[in-house]
């Protein structure tokens, strides 16, 4: 199993496809991963199940916390 390394650079750019990222650990090469749409919306759900810890709102959107 490769060790865990602290993340040193995260960039994403939008191209003509999708997306392009870059993940770079600390002393360690960048990498370059090109992301579809769809592979997109996944990631972006689970960066929101992680954050929220809350599977069943993962995807939507809610904004409206004046109520």
């Amino acid at each position: 199993m490769a060790k865990l390394q602290p993340l040193e650079t995260f960039s994403l750019q939008e191209t003509e496809d999708g997306y392009r990222l870059l993940v770079s650990a600390v002393g360690g090469e960048a990498l370059y991963v090109s992301i579809t749409s769809e592979q997109m919306d996944e990631i972006i759900d689970s960066l929101d199940t992680a954050l929220t810890g809350d599977d069943e709102t993962a995807g939507e959107e809610d904004f409206d916390d004046a109520d």
